[in-house]
């Protein structure tokens, strides 16, 4: 990895399937052993099922309040300043509960690359 600083850019935040906006803070094949994103879930939305293949996941709540469902862990409410910790194959979601938008970064490990994401929404008895 080279040194660098990566100037914030609030005009790169797109909308995914997953129904959370993402702006990727730090992607690249200059630090391919972890990729930061700034999450964003509107107020009564929750995110498609999924689970990471490969990945290890990390949510660093900043700001709202969240329902989080991780493995066979049971939903909990999170709010800032929580951090959770999704190892890979774990099927995950959140819900934003609050009245505001929930954000939280996203911190992947190695780096998260779409071929990974794999939505099980509409599975059933998912491990």
């Amino acid at each position: 990895m080279d040194a660098a600083i990566l100037t914030f850019n609030g005009k790169a935040e797109y909308y995914t399937d997953e129904l959370c906006y993402i702006n990727e803070l730090s992607n690249s094949p200059n630090d391919p052993d972890v990729s930061i994103a700034h999450a964003r879930v509107q107020a009564g939305i929750t995110t498609r099922l999924h689970r990471l293949r490969g990945i290890t996941e990390r949510y660093v709540i900043l700001e709202g309040q969240g329902l989080v469902e991780v493995g066979e862990l049971a939903p909990q409410v999170i709010k800032c300043g929580d951090v959770i910790l999704i190892p890979p194959e774990c099927k995950q979601r959140i819900t934003n509960i609050g009245t505001g938008d929930l954000v939280f970064l996203a911190i992947c490990s190695p780096q998260f690359q779409q071929n990974a994401y794999e939505d099980i929404e509409d599975e059933v008895n998912v491990k």
